[in-house]
Order: C-alpha cells, then structure tokens, then sequence
C-alpha cells in the first residue's frame, strides 16, 4: 500500500471495486502528484474507467480506500466529491443536447452567474463554443461536444478534473486542438487525472503515467520515461506509441 506523498492530491490504496457479480479493480495503487496531469493507460477492460468512476463516487469501492488531499472520499457521495472540487467528464461526454451552449454552462455554474473574466478564458480555450453559444448543444460536432463537456468541468475553478477519453472519435485537428487546450489548462495549475487510447496526446501533455491491466496498476512512473522506451510500451500496453499517432 502505498504512502500518500506529500505533493500527492490523489492517493488510492489497494482498492477493489465490484459491479454485480464482477470484480473490477482488484487492489489498485495510483498517486496523482498535485498540479499535474496524470494519464492513465491500458488496454480495453483493465479497469481505467471504473477506477474513475470509484474515485468519483458513482461506484464505491468494496475495500482499500481514496484519499483527496488528505481526507477520506472512499464512501463519499458523488455530490460531496464534486463539491470538494473535483470534476468528471465521462466518456459520453453527458451533455444536455437539448439545451444551448450557454444553458449547458450554466447548469454547470453552482455558485452563482458565469463570471465574464472566466468565459473570456473559456472562450480562449475552445473559440467554438463562442461562436455557438445560443445554439443547442446537440447540433454540436463531436469535437465541439466534448470542448463543450470540458468547459463545464472547468466553468468553475476545480482542484481535479477526471477527463475518461477525450478524443475518442476525434479528427486528428481537433485533437491537436485538444491538445493545445489541455495544456493551457494545466498551466492554471489544476490536477488533471485522464485515460487516453490516443498515445499520441498521451504523450504530449501527460506528466506522469500509470498502466493499469487486469485490474491492477502495472507500472508508474514519467511520462516521458514511457514515451522514450518502446520495449517498455510494447510489453505494457502490447504496441508501441510510434504506431498510434
């Protein structure tokens, strides 16, 4: 079980989740180092989302525990989590399509009116949802959406955003646009916690890594460490980097 360090923000300790019958995580270790961005790693079913799902408190886990800086979340309600400042952009982006894009920021805006200083930095981030801000949030294109399903997260200053793949499905443009957003948000500080099959934006903006497989983390360490060593990418993740651009 590992120590939280002090520069950690998130600590889970052997942690196990159940869903029905099946056992998800199966003891996982992770640490997110504090105003960073963490990319979680593997293959399809070892377990990525359910770990973001159990440190969100829509799964809880059936043993081992989540720590947030420094308090106890492990049976923590997802309302609770979110509003010690962490937020969660699942993989389905959970946008309200029937709703603008102003409404859709709204909704998401607890303590009071959008602040004009924080939508001008919105709007710098992802110029499109300017552009389309009294149009209904379903005539969006998928790179538009899931701009839209971050600027929620981030409508509000947050201490962790959980971000589930981001650019599944994306045109490689959008991508990089992506890209260029999501390090102008990591240079605000926030603490990023992201799964990613786009090895290439893994790459490009994640700090640390940790590889989960069977339910278990693997391997954790820099990212640079991991985008460096094709052996290592090739036995942890069954290919390496260089074929997923």
């Amino acid at each position: 079980m590992p120590d939280a360090l002090p520069d950690a923000l998130l600590t889970l300790a052997g942690v196990h989740t159940h869903i029905a019958q099946y056992h998800i995580l199966q003891g996982v270790d992770l640490t997110v180092p504090r105003g960073g961005l963490t990319m979680l790693l593997g293959r399809n079913g070892a377990g990525k989302t359910t770990t973001m799902r159990t440190i969100m408190g829509l799964w809880h886990a059936s043993a081992g525990s989540v720590t947030l800086d420094g308090r106890d979340i492990t049976a923590a309600q997802t309302p609770d989590i979110s509003r010690l400042g962490v937020a969660y952009v699942p993989e389905n982006m959970a946008i309200f399509a029937g709703l603008t894009v102003r409404e859709n920021l709204v909704l998401a805006a607890r303590s009071g009116p959008l602040a004009d200083d924080r939508l001008d930095w919105i709007f710098g981030l992802f110029p499109a949802l300017k552009k389309f801000w009294a149009l209904p949030a379903g005539n969006l294109s998928g790179g538009q959406k899931q701009m839209l399903a971050i600027a929620r997260a981030v409508v509000e200053p947050r201490d962790l955003i959980l971000i589930d793949e981001p650019t599944k499905g994306l045109a490689p443009a959008i991508v990089q646009a992506l890209i260029e957003a999501v390090n102008e948000l990591k240079a605000t500080d926030t603490t990023i916690l992201m799964v990613e099959q786009n090895f290439h934006m893994a790459r490009m903006v994640g700090d640390t890594v940790a590889v989960m497989d069977d339910g278990r983390v693997v391997h954790a360490g820099a990212m640079a460490e991991l985008a460096a060593d094709d052996a290592l990418q090739t036995r942890l993740l069954g290919l390496s980097m260089d074929s997923h651009q």
